[in-house]
């Protein structure tokens, strides 16, 4: 990014937070903060009107923004991309709103572009499975998270009849395993849970403020959940034209990928008590997997699978069949 482009970003960064310390936009930009101190010095010479407070960081004046400014193709771009995804993976509160932001977005750029935005829209297609339709649509969780209030949910857990309600302090919302789900601390449980917002059948935002949480880390917490303590590794082989489909079902949790000719070896984790739920997948991939460790998990698909075999054949009738004649 040359300087100019990382001007005029810097004010709109800046448009777009209330406080951000000189080290947040040398992170940022990747950028020094000597370089910070330069090119909002530049900016302020340039007469934009930036505020700069010691130990607390640097805003713009309050009413003043930047005028309209054109995007560029590969931004237009970018926005057909999102916004495509945005469709396919969540549900149609969100769809809306990209829809109408999309047309904004079109509306300003030149004619030539608009042509070539709407030529690339109408040839790409988002594919895999959308989330499932919830009570709740997830752009209201998304606005009563943007409240930094704790969150009173109705929610319906997989093993339940009727929904409990819980007193929530939301830490993130989080994509996997084809569902959104928000990751909260539950004071019901006194513990970290994850939500399946499609799950969630009332979301409601109360006035109290959520304490400050600066050790929480929501990657490192989902990489903790799908990495648990108490764990065993499996080692198996796949044709590569399956690659895809291993990596959505264990997503994180795969450790390692080697290709060896038209074989993909990959090691993943699971959880200590979940021989079986393997060994059933495996089991659904028929001869295409070939289990290399550990043995133990061998032996369960064989016992599986000798089990389904005999499940399956033809019982004998105790009746006598005349012949026809």
């Amino acid at each position: 990014m040359n300087r100019t482009d990382r001007l005029v970003s810097m004010v709109m960064l800046l448009q777009s937070r209330r406080v951000i310390t000189a080290a947040q936009l040398a992170d940022h930009f990747e950028i020094t903060e000597r370089t910070v101190y330069r090119d909002l010095a530049a900016l302020g010479e340039g007469g934009v009107p930036i505020v700069g407070e010691p130990g607390v960081g640097y805003s713009l004046m309050s009413g003043y923004c930047l005028p309209p400014v054109m995007f560029s193709p590969e931004e237009a771009f970018a926005f057909v991309t999102g916004g495509l995804l945005v469709e396919r993976m969540t549900d149609a509160s969100m769809r809306d709103a990209i829809r109408s932001a999309m047309g904004k977005v079109t509306a300003v750029l030149p004619p030539g572009l608009q042509g070539r935005v709407d030529r690339l829209r109408k040839t790409m297609v988002i594919g895999g499975r959308s989330p499932t339709k919830g009570s709740v649509p997830l752009s209201t969780v998304q606005r009563a998270m943007a409240e930094g209030c704790v969150l009173r949910l109705n929610y319906l857990g997989a093993a339940r009849g009727a929904p409990t309600e819980r007193l929530v302090e939301p830490r993130g919302l989080v994509f996997y395993l084809d569902h959104w789900h928000l990751i909260a601390w539950c004071r019901l449980r006194g513990d970290m849970r994850d939500f399946r917002v499609d799950r969630i059948v009332r979301c409601e935002t109360l006035p109290e403020p959520i304490p400050p949480h600066p050790d929480f880390n929501l990657t490192q917490h989902i990489a903790k959940c799908m990495m648990p303590e108490r764990s065993e590794f499996a080692v198996i082989e796949v044709p590569d034209r399956l690659i895809e489909s291993v990596r959505r079902f264990w997503g994180p949790t795969i450790i390692e990928e080697e290709a060896t000719g038209n074989e993909v070896r990959v090691r993943f984790v699971f959880r200590s008590d979940g021989f079986d739920y393997v060994a059933r997948w495996l089991l659904s991939m028929g001869t295409d997997a070939q289990i290399l460790s550990p043995e133990v998990l061998q032996m369960k698909v064989t016992e599986l699978a000798l089990a389904t075999a005999e499940h399956h054949q033809p019982k004998k009738s105790s009746r006598v069949k005349t012949p026809l004649t």
